[in-house]
């Protein structure tokens, strides 16, 4: 049987073959009645437009490139996944590319999506190196983009962020309330979103009267990427065994977090009991984690879905000017944190 044409679907609806290409585009007014109509042809005969001949006369491939720095972080795919839900309603395809964290692999790929002729580009937790040399900047006057987190103070790009600096606050007041004052701080290198958060560390403890000590500053070299766990056992475990270790431990995502959780199971320490830990992200790990991690959720799906949707008004309306969206997060309180011994 063969592939039902637009004419066949003008025929069905008893429209003109203009008509139904004004309600596929949603580029001209059409009366609610007509479009009615028009819709429930395009079901009952399944019929599916060619985008790529769409894009030869309107110039739009009706495809989105999103840039993640590593799809083996669970924090990234449910991103996608809420991208993804919201650009499927409006049929737009997806082009994935993993950078693996690094700024040129980022700057490549980027070239690739606007070699594609992709409609518009969203990046998430891009590298702060290609924000601060404005090579964003430039991207954005030639293509819609969407920046997801990321450095963004004086930045002319389009941002979605989570509330990271609130994030971070929520975890550490919740720590100083169950009474700890020695509380390490885990984070990766060659990131703003970690620089954010141990930032909010050191305001809270100089709030709060609480010295900082330069051995809780605990640093590994890749946070995104599958040997963020283990990176963190080992950095972890040699600050637990030196003297006075901390009675708590705040880790920039989860895959952190459970690695503190696996370097005190090596070596016999209880959570809570004895080490209490907080993580970041709010990732499927750790809800599944033994025991429970407390975390900040990101909301990841609204991340996505608001992104994507942002990107795709920009599309549909371009010229407005640069917008800036913040999301709030929220403290998952679980089973990793409780006050310190005496």
């Amino acid at each position: 049987m063969e592939k039902p044409t637009i004419a066949d679907v003008a025929k069905y609806a008893g429209v003109s073959i203009t008509t139904v290409s004004r309600v596929i585009n949603n580029n001209y007014p059409v009366k609610e009645e007509t479009r009615q109509k028009v819709e429930e042809a395009i079901n009952a005969l399944n019929f599916k437009p060619n985008y790529l001949a769409r894009s030869l006369i309107g110039k739009s491939t009706h495809t989105i490139g999103v840039v993640v720095p590593s799809i083996t972080n669970l924090f990234f795919p449910v991103v996608v996944k809420g991208i993804e839900k919201v650009c499927s309603q409006k049929t737009f395809s997806l082009f994935l590319c993993d950078t693996d964290g690094k700024e040129e692999s980022e700057r490549t790929q980027i070239q690739n999506l606007l070699e594609k002729q992709v409609d518009g580009i969203l990046v998430i937790d891009p590298r702060y190196e290609n924000i601060e040399n404005g090579f964003y900047e430039e991207c954005a006057k030639k293509i819609p983009l969407v920046l997801i987190n990321g450095y963004h103070r004086g930045v002319r790009c389009n941002f979605v962020l989570n509330d990271q600096e609130m994030g971070t606050l929520q975890a550490m007041e919740y720590l100083i309330k169950l009474g700890h004052r020695d509380i390490a701080f885990l984070r990766a290198k060659n990131s703003y979103s970690y620089d954010i958060k141990e930032q909010v560390y050191y305001e809270t403890l100089k709030k709060h009267q609480i010295p900082i000590r330069k051995e809780n500053i605990l640093v590994i070299e890749n946070g995104n990427g599958l040997e963020t766990v283990e990176l963190a056992i080992q950095v972890v475990q040699k600050r637990l065994e030196q003297e006075e270790p901390p009675t708590a431990i705040f880790a920039c995502n989860d895959w952190m977090g459970v690695g503190v959780m696996q370097a005190a199971k090596r070596l016999g320490i209880s959570i809570p009991e004895d080490l209490s830990v907080i993580g970041y992200d709010n990732i499927v790990i750790s809800e599944i984690s033994e025991p429970k991690l407390t975390t900040v959720d990101q909301n990841m799906y609204a991340l996505g879905k608001t992104s994507a949707r942002l990107l795709l008004d920009i599309i549909k309306h371009p010229g407005h000017g640069f917008q800036k969206i913040i999301l709030d997060t929220n403290l998952m309180i679980r089973e990793s944190c409780t006050s310190p011994k005496k």
